[in-house]
């Protein structure tokens, strides 16, 4: 094997990559971002020693947030990047350690030498690539796959889940929305992932914990979109184009969302979401733009075609690139963590500043307008605000039997043809059945035709991935109006797809509250061994999709 790499839905014969990923990611790219955990781990491994005597560690837990995130799949595949990274993460490693051990003396008064793990020490004799694959050779994923099966798959899950955790942290940390929290138990869960005298059951523990400060990212995220922006509001979205140049913005960084929209105001140039970003058009921050034209096509997967099409400049903005077609390679423009080798990069905006989007601007000026894809509208900006607002008229419907049941279909889009199972379904549903969605999994059926029930929409979309808080909210506020003891009481089905590491944390997270009954597609993780599968089933009941109709009769029977 020249790589190993199974962290996302779609990895080869669902076992896992070994040539090349999937997602367009080399073996080289696997590889440095392998080392890179690696290197993290030996930060965290100091850090947990650190926070215990009260050291500052600011800046290393900016960096651990950042490094997982920067390995989620399709965010950054520019090795450079990577080398870039694991320098800096070994200097704030050594800068940890030489901390940590200074506190320890001046504190306890004891030695604070001995004998310490390779991974909090190494330090390469050179930058070079070929020294650092050399290192990830013998320290990435395939240096576990002889380690027991169960704790191995345990950790790769815990792991996982730290990534999608840091992507919601570091979403809100834009925003300066911070929970030093969230940083101490990613610390604390990867150096647990050295710890080869762990069992299955602590493993379990922490996966679950790891569930739990998911709900916490995802509040925190919540109330740091909702505070700058407003709270989203039911809005008629624009399917189709105007006839000025124009930008597309991908991603989910609703900052860069906010700067972009004032930078090209009185331009002549539009501003068009795409994928995930959709959601921002229900923001009232972002409404009183004349320019914001509305959603250009549709989940990431489907952008080679459609910023083809696009013929202007296109941001992206966090993960869900591909690999780039030359027809528009030189249009496209990368933001914050993402990275793709001989794509323009935009500089991160420096303290008290905004960044600069001049370069798209401009390019966008000598652009024709965007190709028409469709027309119509969609009606999104169901999150739990807008929700609570009519929740005296979704209360009645399901007492009076108008609504029957909920089905949550949240979570992921991806290319692979057993997807359509979301729309059969979607379109297969009664029509007491009322879907609530968040992530682009929703594109899989949010423009189909299914109608309302006494003016509330079948579709209830509370916006990206990231607003999958507001399902949780929801279900809550079920709990409390219907007065059960139990959320499983509820008339709520939950038929999850998931694709990358961000809805591996929205699934722990649901687990950590307890629900049960997860359908989860179109496969289970090839991370799970059998073992660690039976224990989901055993505690939760999670279960993988079957057909529609048989999925059919377990959902509409409640």
């Amino acid at each position: 094997m020249s790589m190993f790499c199974y962290q996302c839905q779609e990895t080869s014969k669902n076992t896992g990559c070994t040539i090349a990923g999937v997602c367009g990611k080399t073996a080289e790219t696997a590889a440095l971002q392998d080392l890179l955990i690696w290197t993290i781990k030996g930060i965290s491994f100091w850090g947990v020693k650190g926070r215990n005597f009260k050291i500052d560690l600011k800046e290393a837990d900016d960096f651990v947030v950042k490094a997982l995130f920067s390995t989620v799949t399709n965010v950054n595949f520019d090795s450079s990047r990577f080398v870039d990274l694991i320098e800096q993460g070994i200097a704030i490693r050594e800068d940890t350690r030489k901390r940590s051990q200074e506190a320890c003396h001046g504190t306890s008064g004891k030695p604070c030498e001995g004998t310490f793990p390779d991974v909090a020490l190494w330090e390469p004799v050179n930058y070079n690539l070929e020294t650092l694959l050399a290192k990830a050779e013998i320290v990435g994923v395939i240096s576990e796959l002889e380690t027991n099966e169960d704790i191995r798959s345990l950790r790769e899950l815990l792991v996982y889940g730290l990534k999608g955790l840091a992507a919601y942290t570091e979403h809100a940390a834009v925003l300066d929305a911070f929970n030093t929290a969230l940083p101490t138990f990613m610390m604390e869960a990867l150096n647990a992932t050295l710890d080869n005298n762990l069992g299955a059951d602590e493993y379990v523990a922490l996966v679950l914990k790891c569930g739990e400060m998911g709900v916490q990212a995802m509040a925190l995220l919540d109330q740091a979109n909702t505070s700058h922006y407003g709270n989203p509001e039911p809005t008629v979205v624009n399917l189709g184009v105007r006839n000025n140049p124009a930008i597309l913005i991908s991603g989910h960084d609703l900052r860069d969302m906010e700067e972009l929209l004032a930078q090209t105001e009185g331009t002549g140039v539009d501003v068009y979401t795409h994928g995930e970003m959709l959601p921002a058009n229900a923001y009232p921050a972002f409404k009183k733009y004349a320019h914001f034209a509305g959603n250009y096509g549709g989940s990431w997967w489907h952008q080679a075609e459609e910023f083809e099409k696009f013929n202007g400049p296109i941001l992206m903005t966090t993960n869900c690139i591909i690999r780039p077609r030359d027809s528009y390679k030189q249009r496209i423009f990368t933001s914050g963590l993402v990275g793709w080798a001989d794509v323009k990069h935009i500089p991160d905006r420096k303290e008290g500043q905004t960044k600069d989007f001049s370069a798209l601007i401009a390019l966008a000026k000598t652009c024709p307008s965007p190709d028409k894809l469709e027309d119509g509208q969609i009606t999104i900006g169901f999150a739990h605000e807008a929700v609570m607002n009519v929740a005296d008229k979704v209360v009645a419907a399901v007492k009076d039997g108008s609504i029957k049941r909920f089905v949550v279909m949240a979570g992921c889009d991806g290319r692979q043809n057993s997807r359509q199972y979301y729309t059969d379904l979607a379109e297969a549903l009664p029509n007491d059945h009322v879907i609530l969605t968040a992530g682009c999994a929703k594109y899989r059926y949010n423009k189909l035709q299914l109608g309302d029930i006494n003016g509330i929409p079948r579709v209830l979309d509370a916006g990206q991935c990231n607003d999958s808080y507001s399902l949780v909210v929801i279900a809550l506020k079920l709990v409390e109006v219907f007065g059960v003891k139990d959320i499983n009481e509820l008339p709520i089905a939950y038929d999850i797809a998931w694709y990358e590491q961000k809805a591996v944390i929205v699934l722990l997270a649901l687990l950590s509250l307890g629900v049960k009954n997860i359908k989860l597609g179109p496969t289970l993780p090839a991370f799970l061994s059998p073992n660690v599968v039976n224990v989901l089933v055993k505690n939760f009941n999670i279960m993988p999709i079957k057909s529609v109709q048989e999925d059919l009769i377990s959902i509409t029977a409640g």
